[in-house]
């Protein structure tokens, strides 16, 4: 066996100088440095797409209590006047700059969730989004994220290929880490690409024959975690392929906004229409920490954030895709209620989510936080996330919610069954 080993390890230093634009656990990164976009077959064919609002976005701008008097006392420059809302019910409404989500929720695509946090809410952005990552507000421990255990349930993601993806994230997102499973983080589909390394055409094509002969070793030869390393390479040659060719084959139907978050969205559509097999997805869209001069800023990111979405499933709508799709927002905390001294908002507490697709139970789930029972000038929340990470787990994708999340959270009712 230690001979078998060596033999491994050799040919995978030689295949080093071939390697892929994503990043890998540094064990691997001399000879790949990214697993594949090859994922498990789901058997009910559901995908997650899963976008922070990173830097704690304004709820209360967002999800706006109009008829709560208190609303405008507390904000007399940064309140939106009632006649701009977008009204949702006869209490609340979206911020005008999401006309597009207000026209999914009238679609009866949207479930507006109320009041999400966790007892004891922390207001350090690192502490609370490690909190929302992890699902583990009680410890700090970052071993692992609230998906990737989750991945960890299934012995298909266990046996290899990688049913995540991150995409457009300096780093993989907490949430994704797990001991077991490997989740690519790739930075743009041109970084996703076989990069054969130094020398001329014949150099290279001895490394992407040295890497083939890796993939061709045989369980028995590589070994216990040698193995896992194989399987990545198998995976790696072959996603490398297959991406070349949903590329070519990817037609979008539907016009995306010239944003970041939208040409994140329209890779993941591109990739889903592609039958990539990845069942979870993760972008990021930052800036929403509002200090100061909140109005210009909030509203061009509501206006990407609502853009974006509506533009990603009209074109999975046209690909006939939609019905497989749900994607949920999230953000680290909310701001307080009343506006500070600099035109902006500061760090609060409980906030909402949205679950965006046509597999939602529509509509605004729980009343929205009192305006004046406070905590620390904070709104109280009363459904804790883990809850709404209980139905996207459980409702949605098929997976155990209490192993993940642990005992008490009972999913909120925002998913069809």
């Amino acid at each position: 066996m230690a001979g078998n080993r060596r033999i491994f390890l050799t040919r995978c230093g030689t295949a080093g100088v071939a390697s892929v634009g994503v990043s890998m656990p540094g064990i691997w990164r001399s000879a790949v440095n990214a697993a594949g976009l090859l994922g498990m077959p789901n058997t009910k064919g559901r995908v997650l797409v899963v976008v922070e609002m990173a830097g704690g976005n304004d709820g209360l701008n967002t999800v706006i209590p109009f008829a709560d008097d208190t609303y405008y006392k507390a904000r007399p420059v940064l309140a939106v006047p009632k006649d701009r809302v977008l009204k949702l019910n006869s209490a609340v409404g979206l911020h005008p700059k999401l006309g597009d989500l207000r026209t999914l929720f009238d679609d009866s695509q949207v479930a507006v969730i109320q009041g999400v946090g966790y007892p004891k809410p922390d207001r350090s952005h690192f502490r609370s989004m490690d909190i929302w990552h992890t699902a583990r507000p009680e410890s700090v421990d970052l071993r692992d994220g609230w998906l990737g255990r989750a991945l960890e349930r299934d012995p298909k993601a266990l046996a290899g290929g990688v049913p995540a993806l991150a995409l457009g994230s300096e780093k993989l997102p907490l949430a994704l880490l797990s001991g077991r499973v490997n989740v690519p983080n790739v930075q743009s589909m041109d970084a996703y690409k076989l990069l054969p390394g130094p020398g001329d055409q014949s150099a290279q094509a001895r490394a992407k024959q040295t890497l083939r002969e890796v993939v061709a070793l045989k369980a028995t030869e590589a070994g216990g975690e040698l193995d896992f390393l194989r399987r990545t390479a198998d995976v790696t040659l072959t996603s490398v392929d297959r991406l070349g060719e949903v590329a070519k084959a990817y037609k979008s139907g539907a016009t995306y906004p010239e944003t970041g978050l939208a040409r994140k969205l329209q890779v993941v559509a591109r990739l889903i229409a592609g039958d990539m097999g990845t069942q979870i997805f993760y972008v990021s869209l930052g800036g929403f920490d509002t200090h100061s001069r909140q109005q210009p800023v909030h509203e061009l990111l509501l206006a990407e954030l609502s853009g974006a979405i509506a533009a990603f499933l009209k074109d999975l709508k046209s690909h006939k895709l939609a019905d497989r799709v749900m994607v949920a927002t999230f953000s680290e905390f909310g701001r307080r209620v009343d506006e500070n001294g600099s035109l902006g908002t500061d760090h609060g507490a409980a906030s909402q989510m949205f679950c965006i697709g046509p597999g939602v139970k529509p509509g605004v789930t729980g009343a929205h936080p009192s305006l004046t029972d406070l905590v620390d000038g904070d709104l109280k929340h009363h459904t804790d996330f883990r809850q709404v990470y209980a139905a996207l787990l459980q409702n949605w994708l098929g997976y155990p919610a209490e192993p993940v999340l642990g005992k008490g959270f009972q999913p909120v009712d925002c998913v069809k069954m």
